[in-house]
């Protein structure tokens, strides 16, 4: 049972629910290949069936720890930053985002957008799920659209969320993991009769790293 107080602190964004954090390379979207900071904080009700970090879900599982205690350590290794979660936007991102600023770091978000977007971002990566779908706002200032197909009917999906992102962001197919190779061959064909799409991969998961 977390306390009052850190219950405050936590609702604040001054504490958050942190699952992991880790220094590694960027595996997928348009910075793959980049070595980044990845901040990891528990907390998800999107529920997506194929999620591969469902122990995320649960924040009760992941200590609140305090917003400048994460910010020290992952100054250490790198001034590129990733939040990702879970669902980091259940959480008030703004002051977690503000230290890191304070630091000079440029900080990307990987979000389903399904809630309100807070902190400052440097780089959004909207991930929509059809569970629960992002809120309009987020579609105006999203740098790269990452949809995960399933299946053949997620490209139906990637063009209705594709139609609401602004005329900027980058418009990526991802295969989910377990189905990649009965979705790799689909998204190849889909992208080489739609060219406004790419392709994303979990490259870090070929490279058997975190």
């Amino acid at each position: 049972m977390i306390k009052e107080e850190t219950q405050e602190l936590v609702d604040q964004g001054k504490m958050l629910p942190l699952m992991e954090a880790f220094y590694t390379i960027q595996g997928e979207g348009y910075h793959k290949g980049t070595a980044a900071y990845f901040i990891r904080i528990g907390g998800c009700d999107v529920g997506c069936h194929w999620c591969d970090v469902k122990e995320s879900w649960n924040a009760d599982l992941h200590p609140p720890t305090a917003v400048d205690t994460m910010v020290e350590e992952a100054v250490k290794y790198s001034k590129t930053i990733v939040i990702t979660g879970g669902e980091p936007l259940t959480w008030d991102m703004g002051p977690l985002t503000s230290s890191l600023k304070e630091k000079g770091c440029a900080i990307h978000i990987e979000t389903s957008g399904a809630y309100e977007l807070t902190g400052h971002w440097d780089w959004i990566c909207l991930s929509p799920k059809k569970i629960k779908l992002p809120t309009e706002e987020i579609y105006a200032v999203a740098n790269e659209l990452k949809v995960i197909v399933f299946n053949a009917h997620d490209l139906k999906f990637a063009e209705e969320q594709a139609a609401k992102v602004n005329n900027d962001c980058i418009l990526y197919l991802q295969p989910e993991w377990s189905k990649r190779e009965k979705m790799i061959p689909l998204i190849v064909d889909y992208v080489m009769k739609n060219p406004k799409w790419k392709v994303s991969l979990q490259t870090h998961k070929y490279l058997n790293i975190p």
